[in-house]
């Protein structure tokens, strides 16, 4: 058993622990608490000023996209931006395996140890299972015409199901967004969902400006977009509300669900989220990249709905370091308590991407995925420190156990769905 002391240990079970330490054995949390020497069994490694905090968790991102860092220019709105991806995308020849290798290594190497993943082609699944990550990679649908909607769903399926042996990613389904999947498309992913209850689902929602225009009148640039590329249904009648109305009249809210964004919603829609259990995901700097603006970040907090944090993609976000995204978060938010913004990177992810039992806390019998933030002198408030901009060579690894060998919470892995 390795004991670590530091000057700060952050469990997200409640208040940090000044001059705490952890007891690690197996791979495994064993106690954490006030530091001491007495009843050491095994090797004492003193770890000076640094803060232990679980590992963090990217609830949002598309790693299929990393090979297009730096290749698509922010816009001053979100139909303009997707124009410029897809060229950019259409262009690159596909998702670049080497790309996405660099960008798990960067994520790793500033704190992330549990990723959330949306992906068209599943490319990333391999990716991440030799690199050691754990992750849920949402296989995603994009299909508005009604026509075919089960087999576009069955298709997806298919694809999951090719994904045997897995141990350290587990799989789900996404539908896009609104705009961009038909109703009986929805329908269609509902009922697979339902028969892989122990999977999340996850959707883009209420993001853009257009978005709302869309879904009350029919009309606008994601019309455009749709019949531009073919895709667009005649027959398609607007349900004249927001997004969220739109998804509850589907019967497709509920605590399974991880929506993405929300920059565009009202404060009753945020209280429709939070009755439904919902987690929503903020991704900020994405958010300004793709010219939607700034999420209300405070009014995500004061709904009471559940809130996790992503960096979407390396298109849409310079980096992939979970640290930045909550400088962002702070910008945005500056009176929200700092302990709220770290539990969204950690203890609200892991739940949200079904890794809740293993990820997000430290507490005995739990991994110890664990990492460590240097500290300058002086800090007295090291939850707001925390939160205003953390670099990775502050940022040490403890412990990186192997999910190979130490399974998920003594359960198998999920890869039925």
């Amino acid at each position: 058993m390795t004991r670590y002391l530091a000057e700060w240990v952050l469990p997200m079970t409640g208040p940090p622990i000044r001059r705490g330490q952890i007891d690690v054995a197996g791979g495994r949390v064993v106690s954490v608490g006030p530091a001491t020497t007495r009843g050491a069994i095994g090797p004492v490694v003193d770890l000076g000023a640094t803060a232990v905090l679980p590992a963090l968790v990217n609830a949002h991102t598309h790693l299929e996209l990393s090979g297009l860092r730096g290749e698509v220019a922010p816009a001053e709105s979100m139909p303009a931006w997707v124009d410029r991806l897809l060229a950019r995308r259409g262009a690159s020849g596909g998702p670049d395996p080497a790309a996405m290798r660099s960008a798990i290594a960067e994520s790793r190497a500033s704190g992330t140890g549990l990723v959330g993943d949306i992906s068209n082609t599943l490319a990333s699944v391999p990716v991440l299972e030799v690199a050691d990550v754990s992750a849920r990679v949402f296989r995603e649908v994009l299909a508005f015409p009604d026509e075919g909607a089960a087999a576009v769903v069955g298709a997806a399926l298919e694809e999951l199901t090719a994904c045997g042996g897995l141990t350290t990613v587990r799989l789900g389904l996404a539908a896009h967004a609104p705009y961009s999947v038909g109703p009986a498309v929805f329908a269609a992913l509902d009922r697979a969902i339902r028969d892989r209850p122990r999977a999340p689902r996850s959707v883009h929602l209420a993001e853009s400006p257009e978005e709302i225009e869309f879904l009350r009148a029919g009309v606008g640039p994601w019309r455009t977009l749709l019949e531009r590329i073919g895709r667009w249904n005649p027959d398609w009648t607007p349900p004249g509300c927001g997004p969220v109305e739109y998804l509850d009249r589907m019967g497709w809210l509920g605590p399974d669900v991880v929506a993405v964004h929300g920059v565009q919603l009202t404060d009753t829609e945020l209280a429709c989220l939070a009755a439904r259990g919902v987690t929503l995901v903020t991704c900020p700097r994405s958010n300004r990249w793709t010219g939607v603006g700034d999420p209300p970040i405070d009014r995500f907090i004061k709904a009471g709905v559940r809130l996790a944090v992503g960096t979407d993609s390396l298109a849409s976000a310079p980096d992939l370091n979970l640290f930045a995204e909550l400088a962002s978060m702070r910008r945005c938010a500056p009176s929200v308590p700092a302990r709220r913004l770290l539990d969204c990177a950690t203890s609200a992810g892991a739940d949200a991407l079904g890794f809740g039992d293993a990820f997000g806390r430290i507490a005995p019998g739990r991994r110890a995925a664990l990492i460590s933030v240097q500290l300058p002198p002086g800090v007295g408030d090291v939850e707001e420190y925390l939160v205003n901009g953390i670099t990775a060579d502050q940022v040490c690894w403890l412990e990186e156990p192997d999910d190979r060998t130490l399974g998920d919470g003594g359960q198998p892995p999920d890869h039925r769905s």
